[in-house]
């Protein structure tokens, strides 16, 4: 069996590689940043290329079994690149799985597709209304699965939750950074709210399922994330007693710190965008029963276990970063004007 992932040199993208190796006998790891050859299985097979790419993904897919589309745009890129990455990708990476006759095909989306709803948990025939560019665009590049789930295409459509585990820097990194520095972690609001995580090995588990379980039942759009959470205060909470340093975490005022962050994110001086901080204070949870019942999916990790595994990657190989910035989850982000926060915390 061969499998082909799209932004497989990303963070998730490193993870189904490595996790489902022993599955397929050969991985395309399809991607327009380079791999790091040695965290790769030797069977993996690096195809640079851009999913918007018709000619690109016709050959990369050719003799394929199996696709994980988990290439995507992030917040932090301009509108204009989210909306063509998102969905004019999607729509191309779709005909080819389908002029490739691709068996079968997992589609990685977002929770961002429905917005900041008030009623929890949040289920999978709930309103979609996005925040932002990237939430519309998984909202489109859904409709775009849709319509080939009409011409035959057999396509998992996976909604997970913010994902973490070995590797993730990005914004978590910040957390990682000012928790190691034994630092207060200020939180939007009082911290009572539930914020619901995922581990990245609990998400590829879903992954693996939707590709393998009958397609009478992973034909479908299924939620992903922790069966076990508890409030921010108290996950946050978990992590900073875990790391001894002297971090603690410290409520603010929402309706200041969202004033400020939205200044800041405007003037370009902070990387924590609106729907990071837009959404910090919120319940956010959605629902895993569908795909309990339906693909026998079962999480191992809950938040606080995530948010530790995590850290200790990060106390690990932080000495390995060089000094790397970027806009993905496997580089460290500017901080901006948060280092200067940080020095009175």
């Amino acid at each position: 069996m061969k499998l082909a992932i799209t932004g497989g040199a990303g963070f998730l993208g490193y993870h189904c590689c490595n996790q489902l190796a022993e599955h397929f006998e050969e991985i395309r790891v399809i991607d327009l940043a380079p791999l790091q050859d040695d965290e790769y299985p030797d069977h993996a097979v690096y195809i640079p290329g851009d999913v918007r790419d018709a000619g690109v993904m016709a050959r990369a897919l050719d003799g394929c079994d199996m696709l994980i589309h988990a290439a995507a745009a992030l917040p932090l890129w301009k509108p204009s690149d989210i909306i063509s990455t998102n969905v004019q990708g999607t729509e191309v990476t779709m005909q080819a799985a389908l002029q490739a006759d691709v068996a079968r095909v997992v589609e990685i989306s977002s929770t961002a597709v429905y917005g900041v709803p008030r009623k929890h948990p949040i289920l999978e025939d709930d309103p979609l209304v996005g925040v932002g560019a990237y939430g519309h665009s998984k909202i489109d590049a859904e409709q775009v699965c849709d319509r080939f789930r009409e011409q035959g295409l057999c396509i998992c459509t996976i909604r997970p939750k913010t994902f973490i585990g070995t590797g993730r820097l990005g914004v978590f990194q910040i957390l990682y950074d000012w928790v190691e520095s034994g630092k207060k972690i200020p939180v939007v609001g009082n911290g009572k709210n539930r914020y619901q995580l995922l581990e990245v090995e609990d998400l590829v588990t879903a992954i693996y399922l939707g590709l393998t379980e009958p397609p009478e039942r992973a034909n479908d759009v299924f939620n992903v994330g922790a069966t076990g959470f508890d409030t921010v205060l108290e996950d946050l909470g978990a992590m900073c007693e875990y790391a001894a340093t002297g971090a603690r975490v410290m409520t603010t005022p929402a309706w200041l710190v969202k004033a400020l962050l939205e200044v800041a994110w405007q003037l370009r001086l902070s990387p924590l965008y609106k729907w990071v901080y837009g959404t910090a204070d919120k319940d956010s949870f959605v629902s895993t029963e569908k795909i309990q019942s339906t693909l026998g999916w079962e999480p191992q990790f809950s938040n606080s276990e995530a948010l530790i595994r995590s850290y200790k990657w990060y106390l690990d190989h932080k000495h390995e970063l060089g000094g790397a910035e970027g806009v993905t989850h496997r580089v460290a982000w500017k901080q901006g004007i948060l280092s200067l926060v940080k020095r009175f915390m």
